[in-house]
């Protein structure tokens, strides 16, 4: 079986230093869409360094090519073809706000396999820490096609009811259509994104825009929405990735408040609404 549970669980977990700037952070927000218009008060919060501020989401591509889901997808016990992975979801836990400038250890394994019936479904988990303490929790959900079957643990569902009622607020961001250029910048040069012959072997129409990066979108439609253009204010942020999305786009962003957080459905506009992000929610304080 390509994967064993038991010895991916029981690998030792790999760790490496990682750093960023100033740079990386500016690059980031720049591929997550901000920027524009380039001398709003807010946006200079992202773009320029004497303001700069780090949309937490950053923890995603930090340090491009630390310990993450590359890393997990080779562990002992996991070994898949990576044509049939699929990232099914992210989450992320903030312990502190992510300084703008940082040197902290990546700590990645393996935290659970399920058996989904079709697929196998890897959790991989990275704790990130400085000489201050720890940073941040993030959690890829990955699925595996053709890998379950085996009898193991189904695992939770990560599907939630829909939010009730029409959404407290509603936005629009538009997609660049060189977004995935851009954004493919800060660490995650997989051809599917900007490489047309290999996005129609994959089975799409053209190049997709990467998860993580509406991902990003997303929630700084929230942060600069709801929280008051304040970043700090993130506590967690998890999502299941439900579609794909094609530069040039527009993201339609519908946000519920809740008891301490907001609940987030995104769509694609032009593909009347299809489903992009679901089951989202932003805990903040």
């Amino acid at each position: 079986m390509p994967i064993d549970a038991a010895l991916a669980l029981a690998a030792e977990p790999r760790s490496g230093e990682i750093t960023w700037t100033p740079k990386d952070v500016q690059l980031y927000h720049l591929g997550v869409g901000a920027g524009v218009p380039a001398t709003d008060p807010g946006e200079l919060r992202y773009t320029l360094e004497s303001r700069l501020h780090v949309l937490p989401s950053f923890a995603t591509v930090a340090g491009a090519g630390s310990p993450g889901v590359i890393s997990g997808l080779s562990m002992p016990g996991v070994d898949v073809d990576l044509a049939g992975v699929l990232h099914g979801g992210q989450s992320l836990t903030l312990h502190r706000p992510i300084p703008v400038r940082g040197t902290a250890r990546a700590t990645s394994r393996v935290a659970a396999v399920y058996d989904k019936g079709s697929a196998a479904v890897l959790v991989l988990r990275t704790d990130v820490a400085d000489a201050d303490g720890p940073l941040w929790t993030d959690e890829a959900r990955i699925f595996v096609r053709g890998e379950g079957g085996w009898g193991g643990d189904r695992g939770p569902s990560a599907r939630s009811e829909p939010p009730a009622g029409d959404p407290d607020r509603t936005a629009d961001r538009p997609v660049r259509e060189d977004q995935a250029l851009l954004y493919r910048l800060s660490g995650d040069y997989n051809p599917l994104h900007a490489d047309p012959e290999f996005a129609r072997l994959a089975g799409y129409e053209r190049p997709i825009l990467h998860g993580l990066c509406t991902y990003g979108i997303t929630l700084k439609a929230v942060v600069d929405t709801l929280l008051g253009g304040d970043v700090t204010r993130v506590r967690a942020y998890t999502t299941r990735f439900a579609g794909v999305v094609y530069p040039g786009e527009t993201l339609r962003v519908r946000m519920w408040r809740a008891d301490g957080a907001v609940r987030v459905e995104v769509g694609a506009v032009e593909r009347d609404d299809a489903p992009v992000l679901a089951d989202t929610v932003v805990r903040h304080s």
